[in-house]
């Protein structure tokens, strides 16, 4: 199995759900964790990421760790510093539209956004609101280009868009695609050499469906436009994505792998959760296990069976901790 992994975690992607399995395994397999100094969540995001964020590094004695993982602005010269450099690269990446529906929801505190009544209103005259000097602009326009370090309000040629392809591609060994979220899990099992349990888990940090409406067509469309780097990114490697697939899996195998993955999750829901699926802030009774709510959206827990034995309870535990009270544990353990 690999240890050694740097895990680009883009924002609204899914990515909670990666991070906890990044985490459960680190934390089994006595792992390092390069977190950011004092223990924070974000390795000073929005600025690129420095080695010096990281708590414990040190120029004069460098030090490897063995996971990177919390959220960062990719910058791969920096990042050498703080892992080995046999260490696998990977990232996942969403929809522009359901991304930019969903950051509209989560960050309406943003700048710009937060006098916007809705996305239409924000979609009929961006400029009206949005304006690119703002230190959090990027929330609202081509975030996952923004996260992967490049100019999130670049012009948008077609030599722009090569390189910037060219340039993840020579960074990362896998690009997943949230909307195949199985699938994805079964490639990264595949890349790292892990087992099915390692990369089983149940959805953290999602919302609860009563905030998301359907969006018309117009608006998808506007969504695209605006955010175009993003959307080139996102449909260049979901072409490659499935081009993987069919290369080294084979869509009958991939299938196959996916059925027995969902039905591991199935058996832990029965296994670990009282009523098999998430529930509202409001409704989680242990507090340890409620996450962060956030904005206007309203960000959906877990309720563990009571009476599981030692061992199974620590499991279930693992598999539904929250990504910052998880985080802050193993940062404890740690240091």
């Amino acid at each position: 199995p690999k240890t050694d992994i740097v895990f680009l975690k883009v924002h609204k992607s899914a990515s909670s759900t990666v991070m906890n399995i990044l985490f459960r395994f680190g934390e089994t397999h006595n792992l390092t964790f390069a977190f950011p100094t004092g223990g924070g969540n974000q390795l000073f995001y929005p600025r690129h990421f420095l080695a010096r964020f990281v708590q414990g590094f040190s120029p004069r004695s460098p030090r490897r760790f063995n996971i990177l993982c919390h959220h960062m602005r990719f910058l791969q010269s920096e990042v050498q510093k703080v892992v080995s450099s046999s260490a696998v690269y990977f990232s996942i990446l969403r929809n522009p539209v359901q991304l930019m529906e969903s950051s509209f929801m989560y960050y309406k505190g943003a700048s710009a956004f937060s006098r916007a009544h809705s996305l239409e209103e924000f979609l009929s005259q961006p400029y009206l609101y949005y304006n690119p000097a703002n230190g959090d602009s990027h929330y609202a326009r081509n975030l996952m280009t923004f996260d992967f370090g490049f100019n999130h309000n670049g012009e948008v040629s077609a030599k722009r868009v090569q390189l910037m392809l060219e340039a993840i591609e020579a960074s990362f060994d896998l690009l997943l695609i949230s909307e195949y979220f199985d699938e994805s899990m079964v490639l990264l099992k595949e890349m790292l050499c892990w087992d099915l349990d390692s990369v089983v888990s149940f959805p953290l940090n999602i919302r609860d469906s009563s905030t998301k409406s359907p969006l018309s067509d117009t608006i998808v469309e506007k969504i695209k436009n605006w955010n175009r780097l993003d959307w080139e990114i996102y449909t260049h490697f979901n072409r490659t994505f499935w081009e993987r697939i069919d290369r080294d899996i084979g869509r009958e195998r991939m299938q196959r792998e996916v059925k027995a993955l969902r039905e591991r999750q199935a058996e832990l829901a029965r296994t670990c959760l009282q009523g098999m699926g998430s529930v509202a802030p409001k409704d989680i009774k242990d507090s340890s296990l409620r996450p962060l709510q956030h904005g206007n959206a309203k960000i959906l827990g877990y309720n563990l069976k009571q009476g599981l034995d030692k061992e199974t309870e620590q499991m279930c535990r693992r598999l539904v901790t929250p990504e910052l009270q998880y985080s802050s544990a193993l940062y404890k353990k740690q240091f």
